[in-house]
């Protein structure tokens, strides 16, 4: 073999390995974990019996860099058969639809959809048209879609709406239980989260069985600026990419956060949006300020089947399960387990974007994170109690 060839070799050679260096994971496959509890079966929403999640991504041409994300909390027919639902607001810089009759009325009828900023319409509609389709919907005359939403113009041409109906449905048929996809799919195609390419992520907590064995799954849609913190570790200040940084170097502060919460325990709308405002302090973790400019909102419901809520109820008076206050902690440390460790997988699983005008985001940088997560002793924090899991 001459010289040449071997020059070329090891061309290749170091080009594969500077891929496998950077091979993109969830963040726990790099010994990053967050809090005590077990995970689900697939660390995800799903683990929740009866979550589905189904996208739809757009990547077209050298600017459209968009999609939806569908989160349907049952096989069933949701409006139909609502179920139990709160919101909390850390910021109302948003967009979204359907959240006022939800903390309201206490329940969701509908799937919860994720998109960007200026198809939310567009994006409702196309769910009305679904759920007014489905069998039983017939004399149906009202509907609250719950769509919620995060601006994806920095890689995305916002402004031509490219998402239609076609891919409205698409997002909502394909919903399934399982591993669900993450980084740079459905919602999360074109977004941004603490100066690195943003994206869909989720995790799952799961309470011992002295404490009632329940599910708690997030999944996230991240798109907001900050100085990203992962288990204390400054990353970004360590990587020289945070919000104030350098005044001539363009960063994006604002954005959105849209965080769903599901779990299988018995609560009440009152007791889901106590769980809804904990997520807010994973947020603040990860680095996260909410600023002006960024709609940060929780949306929280329960898939216990006795508290749903029924279209066509015949009783005057209704009787459901809810836990005690004093019950509640436990749920509270997953959802805030959860919420973390979706945003950061968001970081982890996406990948380098360009967009619009040919600008482009990069993905979180694997070795050199590690590398930071390594200097900090933040890395393999999951030497845990056998207690924890009685």
């Amino acid at each position: 073999m001459n010289i040449k060839s071997l020059l070329t070799l090891a061309v290749v050679a170091s080009s594969l390995l500077s891929f496998a260096q950077e091979k993109r994971g969830r963040a726990r496959d790099f010994g990053v974990f967050t809090g005590i509890l077990k995970t689900g079966k697939y660390n995800a929403i799903t683990d929740v019996a009866g979550v589905k999640v189904g996208h739809a991504t757009l990547i077209k041409g050298d600017s459209v860099r968009t999609g939806v994300t569908a989160i349907a909390p049952h096989e069933g027919n949701i409006f139909q058969e609502k179920v139990p639902a709160a919101v909390y607001i850390g910021n109302g810089f948003g967009k979204s639809m359907g959240l006022s009759q939800i903390k309201e009325l206490g329940n969701l009828e509908t799937p919860i959809l994720l998109t960007n900023t200026l198809n939310t319409p567009l994006v409702a509609n196309a769910l009305l048209d679904y759920v007014l389709a489905q069998p039983g919907n017939e004399n149906v005359r009202s509907v609250n879609a719950m769509v919620g939403e995060t601006n994806d113009g920095g890689l995305n041409d916002i402004r031509g709406r490219h998402v239609k109906t076609e891919d409205v449905l698409a997002a909502l048929q394909n919903a399934k239980d399982g591993p669900v996809a993450e980084g740079c799919v459905g919602a999360g195609t074109g977004t941004e989260a603490l100066g690195f390419k943003g994206g869909i992520g989720t995790s799952s907590r799961v309470l011992p069985k002295s404490k009632g064995g329940y599910t708690v799954g997030v999944l996230v849609q991240s798109n907001f600026g900050g100085v990203l913190q992962v288990n204390g570790a400054p990353v970004g200040r360590e990587l020289n990419n945070f919000y104030l940084m350098d005044k001539n170097k363009p960063y994006k502060a604002d954005g959105s956060c849209m965080i769903v919460i599901a779990t299988d325990a018995p609560l009440s709308d009152r007791n889901l949006e106590r769980l809804a405002k904990r997520s807010y302090i994973a947020f603040g973790n990860v680095g996260a300020f909410s600023s002006n400019g960024s709609g940060d909102y929780a949306v929280a419901f329960s898939t216990y089947e006795k508290n749903r809520i029924f279209y066509n109820a015949k009783n005057t008076t209704r009787t459901i399960d809810d836990l005690n206050n004093d019950n509640l902690s436990p749920l509270f440390l997953a959802v805030w387990e959860a919420t973390e460790e979706a945003l950061l997988n968001s970081l982890f699983m996406a990948t380098d974007t360009k967009g619009k005008k040919g600008r482009e985001v990069k993905a979180l940088p694997i070795k050199k994170t590690i590398e930071i997560l390594k200097k900090y002793n933040a890395l393999n924090q999951n030497m845990l109690p056998m207690a924890i899991e009685k």
